[in-house]
C-alpha cells in the first residue's frame, strides 16, 4: 500500500503496482477490459531532487535521460509501448485534438485534451493539482483524456471533450464512461473572488452552494471535483457512468506532485489511456 490519504472509503480508485512501479487505476475503466490506463505517482522512477522519482514531463527541467527511463518504466507497468505515446503541451485551453497512428511520439502544442480510436495509441496528459478527465466509449471503441484546471473547468473542458468524441467518432454521451482523476480537493483549494465570479457566470445559481463557499477572509473554497462532475452530467453522460476521485494531490505531497504544496520546483504526474491492441 502506498499510504495514500483518501477522502472517503469508496473504491473509486485502486492502487496497482507492476514491474516495481506503483500507479492508480479506476475499476470503472479497468473492468471493461477495453483499455490500458493509469495515473502515476511520485514513486518508481529514477529522477532526482525535486523531480524524484517518477516524472516524465519535459517541461520541468528534469534530466532527459531520467525522463526517458521513467517513460519506459511507467509504460511497461501500465501495459503500453512508450513509442506509441502522444502528449499534450498544456496551456489551460479547451482545445481538444484527434490523435491518430501517424501521431506516435507527437506533442500537441496549445492542446489540453486528446481523443483517439486507434488501438495501441496511448494518450498522455500532465498534472500537479489540476483535474484529469478520462473518457471511454465502449460502443464506438474510442477514448479521450483531458486536463482541466479551474480555467478548463469553468469553460467546461469535459463537455468539449465529449463533443469532440461525438464529432470525430460518432460517440453518444449516454454510452461514455468517464472518470475524474486525482487532483486538489475543495478543502485544499482556496481561490479569489475573480475566479468565483467566472464560475457564477458559467454555472447555474442552483449549483453554487455545491461548488464553493465564502470564508471570513473574503476568499473561497472551490470544489473542482463536483464542478467537473456537473460538467460531465451536463454533457449528457449518465450519472452511473461518472466516477469521481477521492484522492487529493495536495493532501498527499510525498506520494503525488502538488503545485500548491511544492511550487514550481517539482515534477508532474501523468495520466495514461489507450485502447487495447
Amino acid at each position: 500500500m502506498l499510504g495514500l490519504k483518501y477522502k472517503n472509503e469508496d473504491r473509486i480508485l485502486e492502487e496497482r503496482e507492476s514491474c516495481g512501479v506503483p500507479y492508480l487505476s479506476f475499476p470503472a475503466l479497468e473492468q471493461t477490459g477495453l483499455v490500458n490506463h493509469g495515473f502515476s505517482t511520485r514513486l518508481g522512477g529514477v529522477s532526482k531532487g525535486c523531480w524524484s522519482t517518477m516524472n516524465i514531463s519535459t517541461t520541468r527541467g528534469d534530466d532527459p535521460a531520467a525522463i526517458e527511463e521513467n517513460t519506459k518504466r511507467i509504460a511497461r507497468a501500465i501495459g503500453v509501448r512508450p513509442e506509441n505515446m502522444v502528449f499534450t503541451h498544456q496551456t489551460h485551453t479547451t482545445n481538444v485534438a484527434v490523435a491518430e497512428g501517424k501521431d506516435r511520439g507527437r506533442r500537441f502544442l496549445e492542446t489540453d485534451g486528446l481523443v483517439c480510436n486507434t488501438p495501441g495509441i496511448c494518450l498522455v496528459t500532465f498534472y500537479a493539482d489540476c483535474v484529469p478527465l478520462y473518457f471511454l466509449d465502449p460502443v464506438r471503441k474510442a477514448v479521450g483524456l483531458s486536463h482541466s484546471g479551474w480555467r478548463g473547468t469553468v469553460n467546461k473542458m469535459g463537455k468539449k471533450t465529449v463533443e469532440k468524441m461525438a464529432e470525430a467518432f460518432g460517440s453518444r454521451p449516454s454510452d461514455i464512461i468517464a472518470a475524474v482523476g486525482p487532483s486538489i480537493c475543495q478543502d485544499c483549494y482556496e481561490v479569489s473572488e475573480d475566479v468565483i465570479r467566472e464560475f457564477r457566470g458559467n454555472f447555474p445559481e442552483k449549483l453554487w452552494e455545491r461548488l464553493f463557499y465564502k470564508k471570513e477572509n473574503g476568499r473561497y473554497q472551490l470544489d473542482l471535483w463536483q464542478a467537473n462532475r456537473e460538467v460531465l452530467l451536463e454533457a449528457g453522460i449518465s450519472e452511473k457512468n461518472v466516477a469521481v476521485t477521492n484522492v487529493c494531490t495536495h493532501c498527499n505531497p510525498k506520494i503525488l506532485f502538488s503545485h500548491r504544496a511544492a511550487g514550481e520546483k517539482r515534477g508532474n504526474l501523468s495520466a495514461f489511456l489507450a485502447l487495447k491492441e
